[in-house]
């Protein structure tokens, strides 16, 4: 099974996904690997390295630059914060189960404001919702 490579905060951004993005591009590339490996019936097993830059889902997007980003000062807050969080550590590899496992263990329901500040996503509720989904599934 190919690999998907993940900067840190794209782990709650995968979680939280609904669909929407930046450009019709950048949808159905995050579609692909959301819906289509993550979700998908095994998706669980799905292997994830972590990166410190543009991974498979910034691919696509208007605002990659090289392995930037044109709001790369935002992006390194929240991939610093997001790592915190879940403890990720450059090159580490792990299961889309454990990363999930990893963000129920690590991530409080309603945190997402101040763990994601600065995130556009972030006043949609979309990520906080399905955070609250995956902390009820283990009630």
């Amino acid at each position: 099974m190919t690999r998907v490579r993940f900067r840190p905060h794209h782990f709650l951004c995968s979680l939280g996904y609904e669909g929407k993005g930046y450009s019709d591009g950048f949808t159905e590339n995050m579609t692909g690997i959301v819906m289509g490996r993550l979700r998908a019936a095994e998706g669980d097993a799905t292997p994830i390295r972590v990166v410190g830059a543009a991974d498979d889902i910034c691919a696509p997007c208007p605002k990659r630059r090289g392995t930037l980003c044109t709001t790369q000062d935002k992006i390194k807050t929240l991939d610093r914060a997001h790592a915190a969080a879940l403890k990720l550590k450059p090159h580490e590899e792990l299961t889309w189960g454990e990363a999930k496992a990893r963000i129920r263990a690590a991530v409080p329901t309603r945190s997402l404001k101040t763990l994601c500040a600065g995130c556009e996503w972030e006043p949609y509720g979309m990520c906080e919702a399905a955070l609250a989904r995956l902390h009820a599934e283990r009630e």
